[in-house]
């Protein structure tokens, strides 16, 4: 598919606007804001029936609830989480009104993001996200800062190349670009997803209006002429390291001596957010076998939500060698792998993806029948280079290596090592602690949590609830460059216009409800409605964006009802 409009018309309307974007008052920018709301509730239904069928997805099995909690519902509590701190800042009042601070391993400080209001406490109960400031960077600081990215000195004109899997990655960057970096927006949507493109401009028709935001589609062509546009001032991308490199040195062995020598084609600024390997760490602890059950449940939801096509995946889990039940947990994994919903390997290239993850090996296990068949590669030497550690397979592929450490703290401290060195990427770590491994290594766990270079930490919870969460930051962890750009430069969401932010860090509860509470920890959260496994996924997913949209006893009643039946 082309563009729908040449390159220069659409960069031209938005090169126009531009400066007028950049003087809005706050108040106007506001309103347009705000006029997304309904538009988004309007589209939701078509949004998640389009996604649906592209992927292959029987809209009224419980595996649709994935496009409701990916697509529409992440945006609209975006647009109330930005609107309140839009608000706020119209009315000369501190965004971060009521946010508590804590410290935190060096020098470091966290700003707790939830739970952030009473709706956040019953839906997410036991889970808990801070973004953790840089060092240097003081709650002072933060207070003084936040919000001041509304309207930074410049502007310009970003092109947004779109992601091709998760459905609210491409609006959520285009609303980051116009009020975190204060760019008006042409949206490039990948050929992939290329159907959102109607849903889209009705949503952000105030924006097209005014000629703030345009949305076009193409393929890497129609890319290429976008981001060379003289009139164009920065680029995000979602996507590959490859397709990043690509862009900004250039395809092809020439490219690859060009980012060699520091020597990009494009010199404009780009920001991306590029996936990578995403690890799980296993902790040793006392784990029932309801516990070991549940958690290789929990990874396999981590590996096979959208069918393993989303860069927050989990690739590789790192077991504790000498754990006396590595060889059960294992098991479990293999049996929640096999028992997991059917689904469609709609993401082009999956195939191919799947081949070159088991060229060569040996040690290969299929544990179902599809066309692109959910793999495991169970017994992976930690020592070794090999391409389950470097390369990210975007597919149902799922690696298992095993590190040594007699007690838990020598474990957790190679595996942060591991973790660091070995493997590729730094947007997404999981930890998964048993409650009382966690009470035994204290204020140890958090540093090695602060070791850990990932720009996301999940504890016991997936990272991928720190992309949903609006008021966390999501992207790699800072230092990257253009030469060796890893898994991207810069974040995006951060709905409290937060400066400094170092990374995002989740915990969760290690048992759902009502187990977790008859064990002693007081969480009341039930399975979550992301697990593959869940059976009212769709349901739950559905009256969670009712509940957004209109807030109200009853319907929350109705969400917790669905949510405890999963």
């Amino acid at each position: 598919m082309e563009l729908t409009e040449p390159s220069h018309q659409n960069t031209g309307v938005l090169r126009g606007a531009a400066a007028e974007w950049a003087a809005l008052p706050v108040a106007e920018g506001l309103r347009l804001l705000m006029a997304t709301r309904p538009r988004i509730v309007a589209v939701a239904e078509r949004w998640v029936a389009e996604s649906c069928r592209a992927k292959g997805i029987d809209p009224g099995a419980p595996a649709a609830g994935e496009e409701w909690l990916t697509g529409p519902y992440p945006l609209l509590r975006y647009v109330d989480a930005l609107t309140r701190t839009l608000t706020a800042v119209r009315d000369g009042r501190d965004p971060l009104r009521g946010v508590r601070f804590s410290a935190r391993p060096g020098g470091r400080t966290a700003v707790h993001v939830l739970p952030f209001d009473r709706a956040d406490r019953l839906l997410l109960h036991g889970f808990r996200a801070e973004v953790w400031l840089a060092p240097g960077m003081d709650e002072a600081g933060a207070r003084a800062g936040a919000g001041r990215g509304v309207r930074p000195e410049g502007g310009g004109v970003c092109v947004v190349l779109g992601a091709g899997n998760i459905n609210s990655i491409a609006p959520l960057d285009v609303l980051h670009q116009l009020y975190a970096a204060g760019m008006v927006v042409l949206l490039k949507l990948n050929p992939v997803n290329d159907y959102l493109a109607p849903l889209l401009r009705e949503v952000f028709a105030p924006f097209v209006a005014r000629g703030f935001v345009r949305i076009t589609t193409g393929g890497a062509a129609a890319g290429a002429a976008l981001v060379r546009d003289p009139g164009v001032t920065a680029v995000h991308v979602t996507g590959s390291a490859a397709t990043h490199d690509a862009i900004v040195f250039g395809p092809g062995p020439e490219g690859a001596a060009r980012r060699a020598a520091g020597r990009p084609v494009l010199g404009k600024p780009v920001t991306s957010e590029l996936g990578g390997v995403g690890p799980a760490v296993v902790l040793p602890g006392p784990w029932s076998r309801a516990d070991l059950r549940y958690q290789a449940r929990h990874l396999v939801a981590q590996k096979l939500n959208n069918n393993g096509f989303n860069c927050a995946a989990v690739q590789v889990v790192v077991l504790p060698e000498h754990w006396d039940a590595r060889a059960e947990f294992l098991g479990e994994l293999r049996s929640a792998l096999r028992a997991a919903p059917a689904r469609v390997a709609y993401y082009p290239g999956a195939g191919e993806r799947r081949a070159g993850a088991v060229a060569g090996r040996t040690d290969v296990e299929l544990l179902d029948s599809a066309e692109v068949p959910r793999t495991l590669l169970p017994d992976i030497a930690p020592d070794a280079d090999d391409p389950a550690f470097r390369t990210e397979f975007f597919a149902p592929v799922l690696a298992v290596t095993a590190l040594p450490g007699r007690t838990p703290a020598e474990f957790l401290d190679r595996a942060v090592e591991f973790c660091n060195s070995a493997l590729s990427g730094t947007l997404g770590a999981n930890l998964v602690a048993h409650p009382r491994t966690l009470r035994s290594l204290g204020p140890r766990f958090e540093e090695a949590v602060a070791r850990l270079r990932y720009g996301t930490v999940g504890v016991n919870c997936w990272t991928a609830v720190g992309y949903a969460l609006p008021r966390a930051v999501w992207g790699a962890y800072p230092g990257h460059t253009p030469a060796d750009v890893g898994s991207g430069i810069g974040t995006v969401h951060n709905a409290l216009l937060l400066p400094g932010a170092e990374r995002t860090v989740i915990t969760g509860p290690f048992r759902p409800a009502p187990r977790s509470v008859l064990t002693g920890q007081w969480a009341l959260s039930p399975v979550p409605p992301w697990f593959v496994d869940n059976r009212t996924s769709d349901g739950t997913g559905r009256r969670l964006l009712a509940y957004t949209a209109r807030p109200s006893g009853r319907g929350l009643a109705s969400v917790l009802w669905s949510a405890l039946r999963g």
